[in-house]
């Protein structure tokens, strides 16, 4: 099995980043980004995922965590494009609903070439840990566009903030190993009556 990794740098007048992913990995990170929450988060993914990933990130965050959210987003999403290559043999889609305390989240994914992204969360609070809750949406829209997934998350049910975000990376990170999954079945077969995606 050839092996299903890629490192893509990206630099703009507004960050430098790099990101390196292992799709077959242990779930082993690495991450100096600036942004501690948004780290703890992609620890989630790569921790559920069972995917392997290495970031680093120098953005203008004495302006906004704006551009360094959505640019790790785009970043890692054309990482796990690249990694994951033809397509060939994978489950494609994936699905995980994930509770934490009183939090409840539903993410559903297709590698379809088609970007598209559907976020529902309700948020409680405006920032965690200093983090604004809206850059999520960057983060995920970046991912989306450059992964080339149409991405459905709902947030069913939460009251704490921290609690609603971590069960949508959760499942997020569950759900995209399900869709990056290797299907003996499926070995050499493209997921698609297509022919391509």
């Amino acid at each position: 099995m050839a092996e299903r990794k890629a490192r893509v740098e990206r630099n703009t007048l507004e960050t430098q980043i790099s990101v390196e992913v292992n799709l077959d990995g242990t779930g082993q990170a690495k991450m100096d980004t600036g942004l501690p929450f948004l780290e703890h988060m992609l620890d989630q993914i790569a921790r559920h995922g069972l995917i392997d990933m290495d970031l680093k990130a120098v953005g203008d965050l004495e302006i906004d965590d704006h551009h360094t959210a959505e640019d790790l987003g785009i970043t890692l999403g054309q990482a796990v494009n690249k990694a994951i290559g033809d397509k060939k043999g994978i489950r494609r889609y994936g699905h995980a609903y994930v509770p934490l305390d009183e939090a409840l989240s539903r993410v559903v994914l297709d590698f379809s070439g088609r970007p598209g992204l559907e976020l529902n969360v309700p948020y409680t609070r405006a920032t965690v840990g200093g983090f604004d809750v809206d850059l999520f949406q960057e983060f995920f829209q970046g991912f989306v566009n450059h992964a080339q997934v149409t991405l459905h998350i709902d947030n069913l049910r939460g009251t704490n903030t921290h609690h609603q975000i971590e069960t949508v990376f959760k499942a997020f990170g569950r759900a995209l190993r399900m869709a990056i999954e290797l299907d003996e079945r499926m070995a050499g077969i493209m997921p698609s009556t297509k022919g391509c995606l």
